[in-house]
């Protein structure tokens, strides 16, 4: 049960961001991280329908911090010299301990349609090697005494006790080579 719930959680928190197919910056502690965030794509045709999860009046919910993320290094495996910015798409799995279980590619998105194709499978490898080695403060559903409910409930400070609980979250690289180097690109750059 406890795992349905945060599965259930994980998914609300997916499907509850404004808009289809937006990109937003990741929110993380480190400015310098070349990835963005993509938003739920929660009309999609084959994506997995779970019930979603109703905080309870003592609840909150943390997200998860991303502290460690090495940017994708693509290197000799891609032997092209040119590309134009191409976006390859990952969903990635973080257990309760804030550590990577695993990255899945996206395809059921039109903007991640280019991680299908056989000739970027250098950057999808790179994007989720990449991955894999990113840590994070675990996401955590907050359970607070009834007198003391803060009106922020997206902070676990002042909460009897503290779940971790894991999460999955979709991000987007764009990768782009120019006169052969290599480049991971930042939104808003």
């Amino acid at each position: 049960m406890r795992r349905e719930v945060a599965t259930a959680l994980s998914l609300l928190l997916l499907s509850g961001c404004a808009g289809h197919d937006q990109i937003t910056t990741v929110d993380t502690r480190a400015e310098n991280v070349d990835h963005q965030r993509l938003q739920a794509n929660t009309g999609a045709t084959g994506s997995a329908q779970v019930g979603t999860y109703q905080l309870g009046p003592t609840e909150g919910y943390r997200m998860p911090q991303l502290y460690a993320a090495p940017d994708p290094v693509v290197g000799e495996r891609d032997p092209r010299r040119e590309l134009a910015p191409t976006r390859v798409c990952l969903q990635v799995v973080i257990d309760a301990q804030g550590r990577v279980e695993r990255s899945v590619p996206l395809s059921d998105r039109s903007e991640c349609a280019a991680g299908n194709a056989p000739e970027n499978a250098p950057l999808m490898q790179a994007a989720q090697e990449a991955v894999a080695m990113w840590r994070y403060t675990p996401a955590a559903v907050c359970h607070f005494p009834p007198q003391r409910v803060p009106t922020d409930r997206g902070d676990c400070e002042g909460a009897e006790r503290i779940e971790p609980v894991p999460v999955s979250l979709l991000y987007g690289f764009t990768f782009e080579i120019v006169k052969g180097q290599h480049v991971v690109r930042r939104q808003g750059r």
